[in-house]
């Protein structure tokens, strides 16, 4: 039987609340926050082939529950009175199969517990930015080594955000 990729359930709101920089940026416009994160995200499931969940609590919000790909992660928004932790404690009962692990990232100790119960590995707000800090060092210093080949002469001039954009775009996200 072959490995299924592991799974990220990450739960949106409480980590743009958690990281300072997601959290000062949600002041001025959530909109935006809610896009780096992803963007921060796309990388990291780019780096680690991890299928990734953003759930995003609409529990106040009228309407129903919404779910859309953006980068190749999985973005959902809750159906009304339904609360992230509810979700994604629903997602981790349904996504479980004994060929992969569940992560999943909140800092709400609580959420923690009740998915360890159903199975899942927690990973902290804190443990997620370090892993993710970890991964962009990591691809930094794998473009930084890789030597131009032959007539490719515009490689060695790009920025590495350059760089690593064309590398998203190159894996279709």
């Amino acid at each position: 039987m072959t490995r299924q990729p592991d799974v990220l359930l990450v739960d949106g709101y409480n980590i743009i609340g958690a990281w300072p920089e997601l959290e000062r940026l949600k002041e001025t416009n959530l909109e935006e926050a809610r896009e780096k994160l992803l963007d921060l995200l796309a990388d990291y499931q780019g780096y680690t082939g991890m299928q990734v969940y953003v759930v995003f609590d609409a529990y106040q919000v009228a309407g129903s529950r919404s779910a859309y790909k953006q980068y190749k992660i999985t973005v959902v928004f809750t159906k009304e009175k339904e609360t992230a932790d509810e979700c994604i404690e629903r997602l981790a009962g349904e996504l479980r199969k004994r060929s992969r692990s569940i992560y999943v990232a909140t800092s709400d100790s609580v959420e923690q517990h009740v998915a360890f119960g159903k199975g899942a590995l927690r990973l902290s707000a804190r443990e997620l930015k370090l892993e993710l800090d970890q991964n962009r060092q990591q691809i930094a210093r794998s473009l930084r080594e890789e030597k131009p080949r032959g007539r490719n002469s515009i490689d060695g001039n790009l920025s590495l955000e350059a760089r690593m954009k064309l590398e998203r775009m190159r894996r279709g996200e």
